[in-house]
């Protein structure tokens, strides 16, 4: 038999732009205003923006009205027409946005300006070589390669979720079960930041084993939401049990804020899940590797540990809902060298055996 939370009631509103510290105690802290898109550049793109909305996602429809307006912004400091783009004024964009952006950004630009074309009837403008051109000449002077997020590996997030107790604390302190928890689930079930404050409690099961499952709605890899059911630990279960107990939670969002006088608020914002890694990580005593964590981090190291572990590469890009094996070989590729040809060769011929004097 299973112990199930279901609930009909609508999600609860999610708290936007909010830090760690301030959507504790549930108080919204103002996001700079959006870049706005003037109406007389929309035409004939307006009806396609109108109709993607609710079509694609949110952060990609977001991304494409910020690259949007950036582009508008450029031309209008240049005084150059932005519709249709011509070969000679994409180039100039391309080459100023390379001083000061990632190239991986620059080409985002261009992805949109592109989407935008092709849905107006235009000529796509990547047609035209000087325009391919001079992304290569980016890339050859910047390099293609992105910053990639440090990964919460089973050791880390032993340690980060066991902080508090290594410090003598008795770390049941209300954000403490939340953050234990959300760590815990972030990590089995291998969820980007906007799936984790998505969860809504209904979507969890508890199975009499001991262990959960969650059934996850809707994934960047699943827009049409067919969903997912993900497997939880027992020792994670345990966690999330701790966390609903000690709120009072039974419905609505999984995840909540906080307030500093211990009562759960509203839903968590997902720019909350990094800041929330990089607290536990500061408490934990490893403020250089806080740093380098992300909302993503617990889903890094999860594939990582699942590559470290001997785990199939079908299973992982399952478990991990990757339409191809181009990212896992991304997160694992340190672990990958070291079990290359060079690195056999090496231990075949006894110059990777440890010192033995």
């Amino acid at each position: 038999m299973k112990e199930s939370f279901k609930s009909s009631d609508e999600p609860m509103p999610v708290a936007a732009g909010a830090d760690a510290s301030q959507a504790d105690d549930n108080r919204p802290v103002p996001s700079p205003p959006p870049l706005r898109i003037p109406e007389h550049t929309l035409d004939p793109v307006s009806q396609w923006l109108d109709s993607t909305h609710g079509a694609i996602s949110h952060n990609t429809e977001r991304a494409l009205k910020s690259d949007l307006a950036i582009w508008l912004a450029w031309c209008r400091r240049e005084k150059r027409k932005p519709w249709p783009a011509r070969a000679a004024t994409l180039v100039r964009f391309i080459d100023a946005k390379a001083h000061c952006r990632a190239p991986a950004t620059v080409r985002r630009y261009i992805s949109s300006i592109c989407a935008l074309h092709r849905a107006a009837g235009w000529k796509n403008p990547l047609d035209h070589v000087t325009v391919r051109m001079s992304l290569r000449r980016m890339y050859r002077h910047r390099g293609r390669r992105q910053a990639q997020a440090l990964g919460l590996t089973w050791q880390v997030r032993e340690k980060l979720i066991g902080s508090l107790d290594q410090a003598g604390e008795s770390g049941e302190r209300l954000i403490d079960l939340r953050n234990r928890a959300l760590l815990a689930v972030a990590y089995d079930a291998m969820l980007r930041r906007s799936e984790l404050i998505s969860l809504q409690v209904s979507d969890l099961t508890f199975d009499r084993g001991g262990s959960a499952t969650l059934f996850l709605r809707n994934a960047k890899t699943d827009p049409e939401g067919a969903g997912n059911i993900l497997f939880l630990a027992r020792d994670t279960a345990d966690m999330v049990r701790a966390w609903l107990e000690g709120s009072g939670v039974s419905r609505g969002p999984l995840f909540r804020a906080v307030r500093k006088n211990g009562v759960p608020g509203r839903g968590l914002d997902p720019s909350q899940v990094s800041r929330i890694y990089k607290s536990m990580a500061v408490r934990a005593g490893i403020d250089d590797f806080a740093g380098g964590l992300s909302g993503h981090s617990a889903r890094v190291g999860a594939a990582q540990d699942m590559i470290a572990s001997g785990i199939g590469l079908p299973a992982i890009l399952q478990a991990g809902r990757w339409k191809s094996a181009a990212m896992v070989s991304r997160y694992g590729e340190r672990l990958l060298a070291s079990r290359g040809a060079a690195a056999q060769l090496a231990r075949m011929q006894g110059r990777d055996e440890e010192d033995k004097y």
